[in-house]
């Protein structure tokens, strides 16, 4: 991956410090080791990515099936200065929320520099510009802090407990409504 602006193949946004583009099948090392993360797996789940192999399936199958059906979905994240993936940050459209909904998650070794806030809050935009969203919403565990945290500097507020389907849990929802 070279540095820059990221405008290649794929190109979605790019901030201040990063660039977002839509995940390709070569991601797919970089992305095995984001969702085997010990927090991925604690506060995201299991997605059965073992290899390299299942990691361009999980890409194929997730977002770039979400960029064909709703023009939209994860996104790598990568800084500008050297290219570098740091995490993924986008819009989802789930079938258990109304709303869609703004995921995010990055690899440890970027957490606490602004990155999901810089990230975050560029998704928030371009949802808002580019595909007419007038709510987002996000849902995550009620232990997961660092998450709230983000969601909340990004203007997005608790609004009620939702269930995990499938998983015997409830997790928090919250949201923002644009004007």
């Amino acid at each position: 991956m070279t540095g820059g602006s990221g405008k290649g193949a794929g190109w979605v946004l790019d901030t201040e410090r990063l660039s977002l583009r839509r995940l390709a099948e070569d991601d797919a090392e970089f992305i095995h080791g984001l969702l085997n993360e010990p927090s991925f797996l604690q506060y995201i789940g299991d997605r059965g990515v073992r290899t390299p192999e299942d990691a361009r399936a999980y890409i194929r199958n997730g977002p770039v099936t979400s960029y064909a059906a709703n023009g939209f979905g994860l996104w790598l994240v990568s800084r500008r200065e050297d290219g570098a993936p740091t995490g993924m940050c986008g819009l989802l459209k789930r079938e258990t929320l109304d709303d869609v909904d703004i995921g995010f998650a990055f690899r440890p070794a970027f957490w606490r520099k602004g990155y999901a806030v810089e990230a975050g809050a560029a998704v928030l935009a371009h949802g808002r510009a580019t595909f007419g969203l007038r709510r987002i919403v996000a849902i995550t565990q009620p232990d997961n802090l660092g998450s709230i945290r983000t969601l909340q500097r990004l203007g997005l507020t608790f609004e009620r407990m939702v269930p995990a389907p499938g998983e015997g849990i409830e997790l928090q929802l919250f949201g923002i409504t644009f004007p």
